[in-house]
């Protein structure tokens, strides 16, 4: 047993300057023989997976925990006036060794995942919020921040104001503020909101895996594509039945969905799928309900009307008017255009022969064959040229020709499953710039969608840099026993918006974590991602890697043309059925009594005015929404359409220029949007890039709806 003096928070002498003098924490002993606590000699001190075992889980995060608790009792002691080095930067380093452990165990939580993790978690998540609101309702501590706060001093860089400012913005936001008895009920009611945000992931997981439609029968999957039927028939196998076997995960559901003609099987898996945790042994229901109150009481507590005017407060929108008029233009200027999209698909299904109105599990399967007579282009046609590594090749080339990135694969760094693997990102002058982990394909352990996480963020401590650990994790089609991995055009849009993350993580710069990489505003954040998605229907850039599986042969040309012809197809559909999404979130978020009624029926009126395709009873898809109810969209998945404003205004600079592979315009958002992170307002930063606001007319006129 011994102290870990690498996570202590060090005094630091600057000659002549005593306000850079830290405080030291006086830190309990650990025990460093759990390889969590320990120091990890690995490359760029990656964390040594194959060393950690759930058993050291729980001991470290104790133990980390009371070296954070350490850490803040040095800082509330220190005899010394308050000021911004041994009260604000001091807060910044705190919790180094926590953070480490909550990067590796929280992300694997969702990547790779057991029983024996979320029980752990379920244990953890007290704790953690305990420490939490302990550390922020500790008035001595709030005194200190509140005085640095009031009289910061004469020499702190635009840097350290930001973080000045956020620090104390979010001691005012989390309860510093408030009354001892209101403090009490603060911490009661995080807490729980903590559990029940948990136990609404690990509901939606389990209801996602719950569900299997096993197929036996030849005649019934005689008409799908080779690469579906391989697909089912893994999956099959995998779970030790016969014939072919489809699932709610997204690489298994949507091409069946497409493909299938089955209406029978259509429906049972659409109505599956759009009812899960929605009753049955998993409902999330309940949770809805406690979850959207205890955020209201906690705005209340704090002085908001609703939850949505407290989260706005820190957003690029700024209030909930704002947001709730951005929504309304958007679908005032597109809700013609999606009710014709399926009026268009109705019409094409009749005349193919169809009676009735098409459902939703009819839309996909109708949707393709259109597409694929319309444009001559389908699925089927893309993917041989869209095989994964090849993919790859194509996304490391344009971060390459954009900002001058290298990826080299390192099997001598460890990772957590055989499926991921890990590069070193290095720039153009070889200096190393971040550890990038890719991790394709699903599995039971890994919960459904895609999102780019960290292991590790990017700062400065003393003139030493530490940089990143990046991790992008997805759910694409698996490899079978005769083809490789080939992607859905869906799916090479995916790993460019998830790698515009990365981008945004590798590339931050600056001395604090807290600023860094993604640490920005949540409607900002997107816009790195969505941004690459322009890519994917640049023939310059695909005629330089886009390459069929088998042949070798270039993705012809006329190929390229039609998938560029086609890339707005359905675009209003789309825009409307993300806006609908956007609207349950913010009706959710804007409530002002307790909601005691049923969750199906609140949905359907909050989407109502977005409904496009014909409502289905018995459904909702709120039950297994986790970007809101246990991710961190809460009141702002609108921010997903606000950064598609910001990007196609943003890449219009890029067209500008005459140049998509590089140039000044990717110098410009390297610049300015990518290594800056949280350092500015994200619209100062925007107008930096681009010399002007942005303008919801920019996505209209790409999504071509101009009237």
């Amino acid at each position: 047993m011994k102290k870990i003096l690498s996570f202590m928070s060090l005094t630091l002498l600057v000659a002549g300057c005593a306000d850079r003098t830290m405080p030291v924490a006086d830190l309990p002993e650990i025990d460093t023989s759990n390889p969590l606590l320990a120091e990890w000699e690995t490359p760029y001190a990656t964390p040594p997976f194959e060393r950690i075992e759930l058993k050291d889980y729980e001991p470290a995060f104790d133990a980390a925990i009371a070296v954070q608790r350490a850490e803040i009792e040095a800082i509330v002691k220190n005899p010394a006036k308050p000021s911004f080095h041994n009260t604000i930067v001091a807060l910044e380093r705190s919790g180094e060794l926590l953070s480490r452990i909550e990067g590796l165990f929280y992300n694997l939580l969702e990547a790779d995942s057991n029983d024996e993790m979320q029980r752990i978690a379920l244990d953890v998540q007290p704790k953690l919020t305990a420490l939490s609101n302990d550390i922020a309702l500790d008035p001595a501590l709030f005194a200190r921040v509140k005085a640095v706060y009031e009289n910061p001093g004469w020499f702190l860089s635009k840097e350290d104001k930001r973080l000045l400012e956020k620090t104390y913005k979010s001691f005012a936001r989390n309860g510093a503020a408030l009354p001892a008895d209101k403090q009490e009920l603060y911490r009661q009611y995080t807490t729980e909101l903590g559990e029940m945000t948990l136990k609404f992931g690990q509901n939606s997981l389990a209801a996602t895996n719950a569900f299997t439609l096993n197929i036996t029968d030849p005649e019934r999957v005689e008409e799908l594509p080779d690469f579906v039927k391989e697909g089912l028939a893994a999956d099959a196998k995998a779970r030790g039945e016969k014939g072919w076997t489809v699932t709610l995960q997204y690489p298994s559901y949507v091409p069946f969905m497409t493909y299938s003609s089955d209406r029978e099987a259509k429906e049972q898996l659409w109505r599956a799928s759009n009812a899960r945790a929605l009753g049955g042994e998993f409902d999330n229901c309940e949770n809805i309900r406690r979850i959207v109150d205890l955020r209201r009481q906690i705005a209340g507590l704090l002085g908001y009307e609703t939850y949505a005017d407290y989260v706005l407060e820190e957003r690029m929108a700024e209030n909930t008017a704002t947001v709730n008029a951005f929504l309304q233009e958007l679908l005032d200027e597109t809700i013609d255009y999606a009710r014709a999209d399926y009026a268009m698909i109705n019409d094409y299904a009749h005349a193919q022969g169809f009676e009735g109105d098409v459902m939703p599990w009819d839309w996909s399967y109708y949707a393709e064959k259109y597409k694929n007579e319309k444009y001559a282009l389908s699925d089927e046609q893309v993917k041989p040229y869209f095989e994964l590594e090849k993919v790859k090749k194509g996304v490391f080339l344009l971060a390459n020709k954009l900002y001058g990135l290298n990826f080299a694969k390192r099997d001598d760094i460890a990772v957590y499953h055989p499926d991921v693997t890990a590069y070193e990102v290095t720039d153009a002058k070889g200096d190393f710039v971040a550890v990038l982990y890719l991790d394709f394909f699903p599995r039971a352990s890994k919960r459904a969608g895609a999102w780019m996480t960290e292991f590790r963020g990017s700062k400065v401590v003393e003139g030493v840099e530490t940089r990143p650990l990046v991790s992008l994790v997805m759910n694409f089609t698996k490899p079978t026993e005769t083809k490789p991995s080939l992607l859905t055009f869906d799916e090479v849009n995916t790993f460019l918006h998830e790698f515009g993350h990365s981008l945004h993580g590798m590339l931050g710069q600056g001395e604090y974590e807290s600023l860094n990489g993604t640490s920005v505003y949540r409607d900002f954040v997107e816009l790195p991602s969505q941004i690459m998605e322009n890519w994917a229907t640049e023939k310059q850039w695909l005629d330089l890697w886009a390459e069929h599986y088998e042949t070798g042969e270039k993705m012809p040309a006329e190929l390229v043309e039609k998938i560029v012809a086609a890339k707005n197809y359905l675009a209003a559909y789309a825009n409307v059925r993300q806006l609908s999404f956007g609207m349950t979130d913010m009706a959710w978020h804007t409530l002002k009594e307790p909601f005691t009624g049923d969750v199906e029926a609140f949905e359907k009126q909050s989407m109502a005015p977005a409904q496009v395709l014909p409502v289905v009873d018995g459904t909702a898809m709120n039950p297994a929404f986790t970007h809101i109810f246990s991710g961190g969209y809460a009141a702002g998945y609108y921010g997903y359409k606000w950064a598609e404003v910001l990007e196609a205004d943003a890449f219009k600079a890029f067209e500008e220029t005459g140049s998509i592979l590089g140039g000044p315009a990717a110098d410009a958002f390297r610049k300015h949007i990518l290594t800056q992170g949280g350092h500015e307002h994200p619209m100062k930063l925007y107008v930096a890039f681009r010399g002007h606001k942005p303008e919801t007319k920019a996505l209209i006129e790409k999504m071509g709806l101009t009237k």
